[in-house]
């Protein structure tokens, strides 16, 4: 009598070595595109919020810089004013500039009295420049705090008082009659500095009581700026045509301009091209290709020397307050 094997014995026989190593080579592939799945959508979020933190820097900067650029000069006629204080540019600015450059940073940016006492030494340099830009500051074109709303400089810091004599005219007095007002006016010095924590910051030093120079936007680690100029016998208006773009060493330099006096050069300066390079916080390229960037002058860094992402921002700026 032959001997059979239940069948519950049968059917429970075990998986063959061969297809052991199939389930297990199919569920290393599994899971090993899975974890790059999700390694890659980790970096391209990373990347991605980078990039957005570096977009908000430089609209940070460009900003801060353009809106002082667009008030340079004197401070233009408003209608809704009262007469005391509704005026065209009728007393003397006490500053000669209502904005100066250099290539590079002046030697002496934190430290010179005025925009006349500034000095930029050396010809023409690719780092980082430095710009001064003066106007007529009041409580609608500045941050005034309350109560006194004073006008302030770029940091905050409140602008004394300057007096002149001006003509008022009313309809009751047709001719006018000299009157004493108070103005003020600020002084903003922009340029390129490291931080105390090290990181590479759009810097401002204003003219406000107790003002001191301070970062604005941190990781701006490039500043370049191109003047715009109107011919060397031809008015700054708002229908002058502009002749070309210079950098600050060739507005001192150009043969139709170094004729003049400083003041008078920088007052052919019709309109300014800003230029940010902005930095990422920290290092995030994926490898030396990745870190390649564009330049202000449209030329490519091939070599950057870490794994920080970079990228130029610019916009064109027109002095519209220059009479």
């Amino acid at each position: 009598m032959n001997a059979q094997a239940p069948v519950c014995a049968r059917g429970m026989r075990g998986l063959t070595l061969v297809e052991l190593l199939v389930a297990l080579t199919l569920g290393l592939l599994i899971t090993v595109a899975t974890i790059a799945g999700y390694l890659g959508l980790s970096e391209a979020t990373r990347m991605a919020e980078t990039q957005a933190r570096m977009d908000e820097d430089a609209q940070a900067a460009l900003s801060m810089v353009t809106t002082h650029l667009r008030m340079a000069g004197s401070n233009p006629d408003r209608p809704n004013r009262s007469p005391s204080t509704r005026r065209n540019p009728v007393y003397p600015i006490p500053f000669a500039f209502a904005v100066r450059g250099c290539d590079g940073t002046f030697a002496n940016i934190t430290t010179a009295p005025s925009v006349q006492d500034l000095t930029c030494t050396g010809g023409p340099s690719s780092s980082p420049d430095s710009i001064v830009v003066t106007y007529e500051a009041d409580r609608y074109n500045t941050v005034s705090p309350s109560p006194s709303f004073e006008p302030t400089d770029c940091l905050g810091h409140p602008l004394n008082a300057l007096t002149a004599t001006v003509t008022v005219v009313t309809a009751l007095d047709p001719t006018g009659t000299p009157t004493e007002i108070n103005f003020h006016a600020a002084e903003n010095r922009f340029y390129i500095a490291a931080s105390a924590a090290g990181s590479p910051s759009l810097y401002c030093k204003g003219n406000g009581a107790g003002s001191a120079a301070s970062p604005l936007v941190e990781n701006v680690e490039d500043l370049q700026l191109t003047y715009g100029t109107v011919p060397a016998g031809a008015l700054v208006t708002h229908s002058a045509n502009i002749a070309g773009y210079l950098d600050a060493f060739e507005v001192t330099g150009h043969p139709t301009l170094a004729p003049l006096a400083d003041d008078a050069r920088w007052a052919k300066v019709a309109s300014v091209r800003v230029c940010v390079v902005i930095r990422s916080a920290k290092p995030v390229s994926l490898g030396e290709g990745s870190a390649q960037y564009l330049k202000c002058d449209g030329s490519l860094e091939t070599g950057p020397t870490d794994s920080h992402l970079r990228r130029a921002y610019s916009t064109t700026v027109v002095l519209r307050n220059r009479r």
